[in-house]
């Protein structure tokens, strides 16, 4: 995948690939986001977009939303995530939650600035639909809708052993991470902290790993549960990877994410496996955990093919 150009704001070095895990050899385009005016250049790796002081629509992409791919497209995470940061904002209404978000991914997410807008197409006095766009200067790259629900008030009487239970693993249980295999400097990678209970990236199969932000989505915000939870649940296709990095391609259309649940704390963690099909289309798919126990669950459909 390659970027679709630079732009305003955007500042285009050409250096050499090295081959790596997602990547290729050859040219390549490095595309970063220049800080807007009030900012320095230290500012722009704290956080995974900037926000424009001139349109507060507008996002500038940093290096920190870089993907395993392509070095010139973002990982679906930090995306994701922004679109969460745009719906959460959109019309909010106190005594509501967000509990289902499904992101389509219509092609590369180019490190260039993007505009997030979000509109509320089904209002409701139980439930509510919103419809968010990620766009470049050349269109739409990202979509999702997303189901706002009106809390229970005062809470429903469930007997509690109907209530999801269980639990993995916390992170200060895990071995100290190993180093993921990338020669990008700074990338997605570098802007999270990942702890595995259960596989690596080196063995392939089922894995259980614990994700943090260690940078906020937007400049000058706290992540929200549900930017901390779409952010993290891209990666289920990733850390549960069952084909070769160096011989296919497996690369998710969308992103569905279910919470019957907002997550406690920064850690959320991915129980998740990887089903490939030989014609070609593959279905990653996780459980999803705090500390406190189970969230909801998350699934992404995948292309596959040969490098």
């Amino acid at each position: 995948m390659r970027a679709q150009g630079g732009g305003e704001g955007v500042v285009v070095n050409h250096r050499a690939a090295s081959s790596r895990p997602g990547g290729t050899v050859g040219a390549e385009i490095e595309q970063t986001a220049r800080p807007p005016t009030g900012r320095t250049d230290n500012d722009v790796n704290e956080a995974f977009y900037l926000p424009d002081p001139a349109d507060p629509q507008r996002f500038l992409s940093t290096e920190l939303t870089r993907g395993p791919w392509s070095p010139d497209a973002q990982h679906a995470g930090p995306p994701s995530a922004l679109l969460g940061h745009a719906i959460e904002r959109c019309e909010p209404r106190p005594g509501f939650q967000v509990g289902r978000v499904a992101v389509e991914i219509l092609g590369p997410v180019p490190l260039t600035p993007l505009t997030a807008q979000a509109r509320l197409v089904r209002p409701g006095r139980s439930v509510e639909l919103i419809e968010a766009t990620l766009s470049t200067d050349r269109g739409p790259v990202m979509r999702a809708t997303a189901w706002r629900f009106k809390l229970a008030d005062p809470e429903l009487e469930i007997p509690e052993h109907l209530l999801p239970t269980g639990a993995r693993p916390g992170p200060d249980q895990t071995p100290d991470p190993e180093p993921f295999p990338s020669t990008q400097p700074v990338g997605f990678h570098t802007g999270i902290e990942y702890r595995y209970v259960t596989g690596s990236f080196r063995e392939p199969g089922p894995a259980v790993c614990w994700i943090r932000l260690k940078y906020p989505i937007v400049a000058g915000t706290t992540p929200s549960p549900l930017e901390r939870t779409l952010a993290a649940a891209d990666s289920g296709n990733g850390i549960s990877a069952v084909l070769d990095w160096d011989r296919y391609l497996f690369i998710n259309t969308d992103l569905t994410v279910s919470l019957h649940r907002q997550p406690a704390g920064e850690w959320v963690c991915l129980d998740a496996v990887t089903h490939p099909q030989p014609h070609g289309i593959g279905l990653a798919e996780s459980a999803l955990f705090d500390e406190k126990g189970p969230l909801g669950r998350s699934t992404q459909t995948l292309f596959l093919g040969p490098r």
